[in-house]
């Protein structure tokens, strides 16, 4: 290498996939930014026939995208259109199939209610002037009501919020009047209902609520707009029975939450202003009762939170379908128009096929071919025998070449080429058996010298008592038979013979010889 060559680059950066990488992008954009809200132009919107809506958010220098799901976008009372002012509240992500970031739209409101802003400062001041608002007006809840009214909508998840929050809290009686909580009936209903539970007479058949309970979910303002009228604050201020407005988020404020008693966040919150935990009041009645309420209250919060804990770890259902999903929208956004095109491309083939199939075009073709046919038919007998005389002739040619005599000779030769080898093959197997007889010799003979016949042959003997070998005096001192084996045979002391039991150990080496 060159001093002044420039050196390699570094090989050891990490590779990523496509998937990797996009992947890895998409976890940054959403643990930095999470909700945000958006203030901008609705742009380009695009609603396919899956039922969600695409859209562009925009100003006078940047765009960024936009997508609102099926269920969401089917609960928006006001549809957005392009060239509308709207605030959007959701979560920035990425969409890997166009390498592009978009905010995933869960709420969108329209941003130009300077009108309906005017109206409702107009009558919030006239009703603050009267001293609706005042704090020395508004009266105590009572603080373990026997009967709550509860005026909302008998279809929607406010009242199961409030009877489950009731049911968790304190079970109470709920009498439940349902009206309209938008629209243009919400207004008089919610007026009458209020007007008729303070019409109710204290301890009749249909007793009077002790605490009412006005709520309703979260929308846009126009969709709460009923609570603003004058109609509703005026009864709710004339009300005599304690009244707790829960209309609207949080962030949601009516003329109604002004004039009421209590306002509560959420209708969850409402019930849990309505009574007071049950197992507070159980804890004034007794210490151990009250200790055993507070673990078992202090073991729900702790498994509550651990349980929320894991459930912040794992994915979201919806954000693992969003990018397939999305997917599946181009892609099928793009099937029709190619359908159409390969059906035209299609189309234009078969006629330029179909112009040139006409029946006189095709006698002509007919007759071209009859005559090439018959012009090949002459010239093939002719052809056939020339090709049958010059295969004849290679035949009469390669036929001379064989000799008999000479493979003959070569089979002559072969065969003495394999008597010698198979003669060879013999001798080499009798040289072979003859070695490994001797090699069998020399062991048997080996085997008769180390064997104890040899020994007995030279004057020992093998002395067994009782069927074992005996090796000492005191041994045989006990034994009843003797039986000793000399070279030439045995013989038996002491008794009849019995029939020796099988020894395990050779005698050589543990008889007595002498």
């Amino acid at each position: 290498m060159d001093l002044i060559d420039d050196p390699a680059e570094a090989g050891n950066s990490p590779e990523f996939s496509v998937t990797e990488l996009s992947g890895a992008i998409k976890r940054v954009i959403e643990g930095e930014f999470g909700h945000v809200r958006i203030r901008g132009e609705v742009g380009r919107v695009s609603r396919p026939r899956s039922g969600h809506v695409y859209l562009d958010l925009k100003d006078d220098r940047s765009v960024i995208s936009g997508v609102m799901w099926k269920g969401v976008a089917s609960r928006l009372q006001t549809q957005p259109e392009e060239g509308m002012e709207v605030i959007a509240t959701g979560r920035i992500t990425t969409f890997g199939g166009q390498s592009k970031y978009q905010i995933v739209i869960e709420d969108i409101k329209p941003a130009g209610m300077g009108a309906l802003m005017a109206l409702l400062e107009k009558r919030k001041g006239m009703l603050q002037a009267e001293g609706l608002f005042d704090q020395d007006r508004k009266r105590p809840l009572p603080y373990l009501p026997d009967i709550i009214g509860v005026v909302t909508s008998p279809s929607g998840a406010v009242i199961r919020d409030i009877l489950h929050r009731l049911r968790d809290r304190f079970p109470r009686k709920v009498l439940i009047w349902p009206v309209a909580v938008q629209g243009e009936r919400c207004a008089p209903e919610v007026t009458r209902a209020i007007e008729g539970f303070n019409a109710m007479t204290p301890g009749g058949s249909l007793p009077r609520p002790d605490l009412l309970i006005v709520a309703r979910g979260g929308g846009s303002v126009e969709d709460l707009w009923g609570f603003n009228e004058e109609i509703v604050a005026r009864a709710a201020a004339a009300s005599d029975i304690p009244l707790i407005s829960a209309v609207g988020h949080e962030t949601d404020t009516t003329l109604i939450d002004f004039v009421s008693d209590k306002r509560a966040p959420t209708p969850t919150a409402a019930a849990e202003l309505a009574v007071p935990v049950r197992h507070e009041l159980l804890a004034w009645l007794g210490g151990q009762g009250a200790r055993m309420s507070q673990a078992l209250s202090t073991t729900l919060i702790r498994r509550r939170q651990r349980l929320s804990d894991l459930g912040r770890a794992l994915p979201r259902p919806e954000t693992l379908v969003e990018s397939p999903r999305q997917r599946l929208d181009v892609l099928g956004d793009r099937l029709g128009p190619a359908l159409i095109a390969g059906v035209q491309r299609r189309k234009v083939k078969l006629s330029e096929a179909s112009g040139s199939l006409r029946p006189a075009t095709l006698r002509r073709s007919v007759m071209a071919a009859r005559r090439d046919l018959d012009k090949l038919s002459a010239r093939l007998a002719p052809a056939l025998s020339r090709a049958v005389a010059a295969k004849s002739e290679r035949f009469t040619t390669r036929t001379g070449r064989f000799d008999p005599a000479a493979m003959t000779a070569q089979t002559a030769t072969a065969r003495r080429d394999l008597d010698r080898l198979t003669a060879g093959i013999v001798r080499a197997g009798h040289g072979q058996t003859e070695t490994l007889r001797r090699k069998i010799d020399a062991m048997d003979r080996l085997r008769e010298t180390l064997s104890y016949k040899a020994t007995l042959a030279r004057g020992y003997a093998v002395v067994r008592g009782d069927g074992d070998v005996v090796t000492t005096k005191a041994r045989a001192k006990k034994s009843s038979i003797l039986e000793i084996e000399f070279a030439d045979g045995k013989l038996v002391v002491g008794g009849k013979a019995a029939a020796p039991k099988k020894s395990t150990a050779k005698a050589p080496d543990q008889g007595s010889l002498f």
